[in-house]
């Protein structure tokens, strides 16, 4: 089923670097430095506004049940956020590779508050939308904004971060590596040194040369994961290469598309990979009557 409407998008994002600096002694969530840049590659959101109050998800996504969906989810908290007594038929087409440390559900979840958010006429800012979309997983609120920032926190604390223009090489493994995995292991570094925003300020776009900057989660990763090893090995014998998130998907950065095009078109035929550009501002703005 097709549901009739504008296609609204929701993109990937990609981490330039990934630090544990600590832990909350509360609760163990992990303290994280990083920035986050958005990129073209998105996931694709139909929505259709009910009068029956009813929240669906009217197609099948393997491997996650609708009532798990992020998409889903995000929708019924706005809905009991702002006591509206509309519903609504999601449909989610997925681009995003899942488990690759790409933000594809926390995306989805954001790119349903804001157009639900209009559609609903709930009236709520982005900050508000952030909050709500907290409860489901960190990165929601980046994604309400889905600009490039500095993220600290759980990552929930962001500041606007200039880039300069970038086009990505990213390589995905056929693998999903479980976050809450990673996070659990025991060998997995907690005490890097904070850094200040001035600090990788100095470096874009060469912060993929700079030893202080890395992921991480990294070498936890590639330690269980061999097809996360072998398409970073192979990455790193073209240009600089790290993994974004918790993984598996590993990036280059480039200063043309014609440039990362090159490279992957030489990206071995058991390995797959695309080339994205980084993004100012959220692609929503783009489509038109969108928030």
């Amino acid at each position: 089923m097709r549901l009739p409407g504008p296609d609204y998008p929701a993109p990937a994002k990609l981490n330039l670097f990934l630090h544990i600096v600590g832990r909350l002694p509360d609760n163990g969530y992990h303290l994280l430095q990083s920035v986050f840049t958005p990129i073209d590659l998105c996931d694709v959101i139909r929505i259709q506004v009910r009068d029956d109050g009813r929240i669906e998800r009217v197609n099948d996504v393997p491997g996650v049940p609708a009532d798990e969906d992020l998409a889903v989810r995000a929708a019924r908290l706005l809905q009991e956020a702002s006591g509206s007594t509309f519903g609504a038929s999601i449909e989610l087409d997925k681009h995003i590779p899942m488990g690759g440390g790409l933000g594809g559900g926390s995306s989805d979840a954001a790119t349903v508050l804001l157009v639900l958010n209009r559609l609903w006429k709930t009236g709520f800012d982005e900050e508000a939308l952030g909050e709500i979309g907290l409860a489901l997983g960190a990165d929601v609120p980046f994604f309400v904004q889905a600009s490039p920032a500095w993220v600290e926190g759980i990552g929930d604390r962001l500041a606007p971060f200039d880039l300069p223009p970038a086009w990505y090489l990213v390589v995905a493994p056929s693998v999903s590596v479980p976050t809450s995995s990673i996070y659990a292991a025991p060998e997995l570094t907690r005490n890097t040194e904070a850094l200040k925003m001035e600090d990788f300020s100095a470096h874009p776009p060469d912060f993929l040369q700079d030893p202080r900057f890395r992921n991480d989660m990294e070498a936890v990763v590639v330690a269980r994961h061999a097809e996360v090893r072998e398409a970073l090995e192979w990455l790193a014998k073209r240009a600089k290469a790290r993994m974004t998130g918790s993984g598996g998907c590993v990036f280059a950065a480039f200063a043309s598309r014609e440039a990362a095009q090159q490279v992957l078109d030489v990206l071995p035929a058991t390995m797959k990979g695309f080339v994205a550009r980084g993004l100012e501002h959220h692609p929503l703005r783009e489509v038109s009557g969108s928030p």
